[in-house]
């Protein structure tokens, strides 16, 4: 009976669990995102201080305002946007964090799909 008690205590303590959440670490420096688009690894890596965040993407560069929201929430805008899409401001979420890592949610602003992802700190 004592066992049928303490399982939904113990549940209940571990769904209450949240992350840790050091997001003020990772405002600035400079970071890289692996993905894997169609079985093939891909590399972002940018750079991010208070208000600017320039991306190198497969040779590419380019360059997007950042807005803080809260300490773990920040909007993307493009500053060159190259076509519709580029235009719409993406809201990203700091989840948890770990030393040198976070886990984020994003998505385009006004739609419900959101995708996760993990990025590291390569520098301050």
């Amino acid at each position: 009976m004592k066992k049928l008690i303490l399982l939904p205590l113990l549940l209940l303590l571990i769904s209450c669990y949240d992350g840790e959440r050091n997001c003020k670490d990772f405002k600035t420096g400079k970071f890289k995102f692996e993905h894997t688009v169609d079985g093939v690894k891909k590399t972002t890596v940018f750079e991010r201080n208070d208000s600017i965040e320039i991306e190198t993407y497969e040779g590419k560069t380019d360059t997007a305002s950042v807005r803080w929201i809260s300490d773990c929430e920040y909007v993307l805008v493009k500053l060159h946007p190259k076509n519709k899409a580029e235009e719409k401001a993406i809201n990203m979420k700091i989840l948890t964090t770990t030393k040198d890592s976070y886990t984020f949610e994003f998505g385009m602003i006004g739609s419900d799909t959101k995708q996760r992802g993990t990025v590291t700190k390569i520098s301050d």
